[in-house]
């Protein structure tokens, strides 16, 4: 199997692909290696890719009022980020991405996807679910917190 096909394979935002759409996908992919500690994209940046992580580790930060990186998680084989700019091209980062390790990733940049629109709209469609899908999940399970968050902001401004 080729390397990008494979880590698409393993994302669960490709889950619901078939081989050929796996095909279709990898075709308007590029895979790079990223260094231990090099960043992959930083906070405030515009975006405009995608992200698989094929291999390695990458962490996901905020910087706080010091302007110190706060880690948040850190992401494994098959995890992607940065998805967001997929969808709304322009878009600032809301977090930095740094390589924890020596990473192997899977890069779909927005331009390729655009013109991928235009010839496959099914594979396009599909992954746009697949996001959505994903950020309903987030918000779900992340309710809770965000609730909080936002019951205390609003007492603060008071």
């Amino acid at each position: 199997m080729h390397p990008i096909v494979d880590a698409l394979a393993r994302c669960a935002l490709f889950k619901d692909f078939s081989p050929t759409g796996l095909e279709i996908v990898a075709a308007i992919a590029q895979e790079r290696v990223v260094p231990q500690g090099a960043s992959i994209f930083v906070e405030n940046m515009v975006g405009d890719s995608l992200y698989v992580l094929a291999d390695g580790y990458v962490r996901i930060c905020l910087r706080d009022a010091n302007g110190r990186d706060r880690a948040l998680g850190v992401l494994g084989e098959g995890d992607h980020f940065g998805e967001l700019s997929l969808l709304t091209p322009g878009a600032t980062r809301v977090v930095s991405a740094i390589a924890e390790t020596e990473a192997r990733i899977v890069e779909i940049r927005q331009k390729d996807f655009a013109r991928l629109q235009a010839k496959k709209p099914q594979a396009c469609l599909k992954l746009i679910l697949a996001i959505a899908a994903g950020f309903g999940r987030n918000l779900s399970e992340n309710r809770e917190t965000l609730r909080s968050l936002l019951l205390s902001a609003a007492f603060r401004s008071s």
